[in-house]
């Protein structure tokens, strides 16, 4: 990326963004239709992942939503929403877009999540919904199968719990999704804005730079074996202590004081 992404002038048809205190809300704001994903919503998420990993000063991403449901999946009608939101040339991924953000992105899960919207659930650094919210993935139900999701169910999911809820379709609650480790952890309706704010401050209140080199790093030694990922991680250890982050956080630590980040 090249040119410097702006918001300036953007009319988001099926998004809303809101920022503040260092963290980028992303709100799905099509109700009327589950928040299924249509091309126009896509680019919107892609587009405002793009900016938030531009601009320093957002440190924490949350991806909210309106309405009853979080996200229903893909959407199947072909009619599509008009928007000025530009196309980011490579960036066509919602997963991708997400893994390779290297910020802390909070899925704040209101209601179920369906289908292709475990492409963000399964993919975020964090996963906060409520104990009424259910989890499925019912491709196999209309003679598909969750091909793209399964990227990111089996990396936080296990094996033979991720394979069942894929070979049978069925819905799963918002406790046995916390079980299976599909969510952080699940929340009465009414402390969901309380637990996600207290979660997105205290990781915004942490070292930026330091957190991105570090997610960075963790998503990089995933695909890597055991022999190649240590010395890695050992290079990629003594540069961030060579770094500006840690060398503030360590004088902090010294002068008994707080660290003040830039």
């Amino acid at each position: 990326m090249t040119d410097k992404l702006s918001l300036e002038g953007l009319n988001f048809q099926a998004t809303k963004l809101n920022i503040a205190n260092n963290v980028l809300t992303l709100t799905l704001n099509r109700p009327e239709k589950k928040n299924a994903l249509n091309n126009v919503m896509m680019n919107e998420i892609n587009y405002a992942l793009a900016y938030a990993k531009q601009e320093r000063s957002i440190r924490v991403v949350i991806i909210a939503a309106e309405g009853d449901v979080f996200c229903a999946g893909a959407d199947l009608n072909r009619k599509q929403e008009e928007s000025n939101v530009p196309r980011i040339e490579g960036s066509d991924d919602i997963s991708m877009s997400i893994r390779h953000l290297y910020k802390p992105v909070i899925c704040k899960i209101q209601g179920s999540v369906h289908a292709g919207a475990l492409l963000m659930v399964t993919n975020c650094t964090h996963a906060i919904a409520v104990e009424n919210a259910k989890f499925s993935a019912p491709e196999i139900l209309r003679g598909v199968w969750p091909h793209m999701v399964m990227a990111g169910l089996f990396r936080v999911m296990p094996k033979r719990a991720g394979l069942d809820f894929c070979m049978r379709g069925q819905a799963i609650d918002a406790k046995k999704a916390e079980e299976w480790g599909l969510i952080n952890e699940s929340v009465p309706n009414d402390q969901l804005d309380e637990r996600v704010d207290s979660l997105a401050s205290d990781l915004a209140n942490l070292a930026p730079g330091t957190m991105q080199f570090g997610l960075e790093a963790y998503v990089n030694q995933d695909g890597m074996n055991f022999d190649e990922a240590l010395p890695y991680l050992g290079k990629k250890s003594a540069e961030t202590f060579a770094g500006p982050d840690a060398q503030e956080g360590i004088s902090a630590f010294l002068e008994k004081r707080e660290p003040k980040w830039d």
